[in-house]
């Protein structure tokens, strides 16, 4: 019998292969942290805020009040970081406070004073704090007045329904047992068409405010002969009666120490205007115009030290904003106060989507190695499941034929393993495989050479000999081939693994 010796093969170029990346193993490997950092990213899209608006609509007050004149301010500031404010002249506070709770209004933010709003106006805005005081100004004619109650059965002018002072005006009047329809005429009149019906004669008292009245019309009445500074008497009973009121003292002289105006010390009673907004205003433009308020109301007045307002506490029923009580305690964040605006923001958006990839793919990475070198060692182990069937195949009797297919057998294995792509780093565990293919065909061929060395010995003639054992392979090549346990051909994926 003769030896097999290997069949002819076309050279593998093997160093080639442990240059060369198995970009399965890298997708199997890279896969699943790639599933999760997208997943993450998904995740912080659908959470983060979307970039600031860069239009704002707010509603001030009629023109010339000193809401309007704040917001004109407010413009100016916001119109500095790239926003555009569009200012709304109003009646006044209640009406600010309609166009808020009006979705089809469109209005943004509004300045509101405390105590118009009704119980339940509040789920859908937030306050931003308070800005100022806007005392109410009660200014008469005739005798002088001590309390309210002295005012029934007169004409009193209110100001337009929606203004401040009329909702003001109607509850400390009410605490006195005025309402509207009784003997007292309130009438809608307000600034100028006010300041004029009291200097004529036509109206007793005017209830004036900031908010509602143009500050020279005020000023007007203040140095009118025949017309009096009202003082609250009780205002410290009406400030308790009303919490939202704060009870402030006008010194003799602050208005004019030339003149001496007011003559005497004036008490008079003041609701705060507070900065009021939808729960949806961006955090961003929250931080800007709690600045611009800072800016706006900061300084100092003849009703306010510097640095007062704008200010936490509120007194309405309307909740502070989140955002504002994070500002009011900490300041702005660090990235708005190293970058511009709309740089910040940029930055504050993609901060959402880049945290969450570094939290889930740090970790993540870590196991990509060792899924990748687990992916290549399965590529290695696989191929000693076919090397320990050929080998218990051949400890048994085989006929030549029977080992000649057991060879080719180990041949596919072999050009197979020699296509793999490997990392150098795996190059030891692919030659201690190689060697192990090695030496399974040892074992084939050497009990090949055993059982020839025996046949040779047991044999007088050779020459007579052949036909007998010809026939003898002959006849036991079918079954022995038969009993042969089946293993495929080299699987076709190692090529597919580039």
């Amino acid at each position: 019998m003769n030896d097999r010796s290997p069949r002819s093969r076309r050279p593998h170029r093997i160093l080639a292969r442990f240059v060369a990346v198995s970009w399965r193993d890298l997708a199997m490997s890279f896969g699943p942290a790639l599933l999760l950092g997208t997943a993450a990213i998904w995740l912080a899209i659908r959470l983060i805020q979307p970039a600031p608006p860069t239009h704002l609509t707010l509603s001030a007050g009629p023109p010339g009040s000193t809401n309007w004149s704040a917001a004109q301010k407010y413009k100016h500031i916001l119109a500095k970081n790239g926003i555009t404010l569009e200012v709304l002249p109003s009646e006044g506070s209640a009406q600010n406070l309609q166009r808020l709770l009006d979705p089809a209004q469109h209005v943004d933010v509004a300045f509101v004073q405390s105590g118009v709003e009704q119980k339940g106006q509040s789920d859908q805005l937030v306050s931003l704090g308070s800005v100022g005081y806007v005392p109410i100004a009660i200014l008469y004619r005739g005798p002088v007045i001590e309390r309210l109650s002295q005012f029934r059965g007169k004409r009193l002018a209110l100001g337009p329904d929606g203004s401040g002072s009329h909702e003001l005006g109607l509850a400390l009047l009410k605490l006195n047992g005025i309402v509207p329809g009784g003997a007292t005429s309130l009438l809608p009149l307000a600034g100028e068409d006010a300041a004029h019906a009291l200097l004529d004669g036509r109206i007793d008292a005017a209830f004036l405010s900031g908010d509602s009245t143009q500050i020279p019309v005020m000023a007007k009445l203040f140095r009118a002969p025949g017309i009096h500074f009202y003082s609250f008497a009780q205002a410290e009973a009406y400030a308790r009666r009303l919490s939202y009121l704060t009870d402030i003292t006008l010194p003799m002289g602050v208005y004019d120490p030339g003149t001496n105006l007011p003559s005497t010390n004036i008490h008079t009673l003041s609701p705060t205007v507070e900065l009021i907004a939808r729960d949806s205003l961006h955090p961003a433009l929250s931080d800007l115009l709690i600045e611009a308020a800072r800016e706006v109301h900061g300084h100092s007045t003849i009703l306010q030290r510097a640095g007062e307002f704008p200010s936490p506490v509120t007194h309405s029923s309307i909740p502070l904003s989140d955002d504002a009580a994070r500002y009011y305690k900490s300041g702005k964040t660090f990235l708005y106060r190293q970058l511009p605006f709309w740089v910040a923001s940029l930055v504050d958006r993609l901060l959402v989507i880049v945290v969450p990839l570094v939290v889930v793919l740090i970790p993540g990475l870590r196991f990509v190695p060792l899924l990748y070198g687990w992916r290549v060692r399965s590529r290695i182990y696989r191929w000693y499941g076919a090397l320990i069937t050929l080998e218990r195949s051949a400890l048994g009797e085989l006929s030549p034929r029977d080992r000649l297919v057991l060879l080719e057998k180990l041949d596919d294995v072999e050009d197979s393993v020699n296509r793999m792509k490997m990392p150098l780093a795996y190059a030891g565990q692919f030659y201690v495989l190689r060697e192990h293919i090695g030496f399974v065909r040892e074992r084939l061929l050497a009990q090949d050479d055993t059982r020839g060395a025996a046949g040779t010995a047991g044999q007088p003639d050779a020459t007579t000999a052949r036909p007998e054992a010809d026939s003898a392979v002959d006849s036991q090549a079918g079954p022995a081939r038969d009993a042969v346990p089946a293993f495929p051909t080299a699987p076709g994926p190692a090529r597919g693994d580039a």
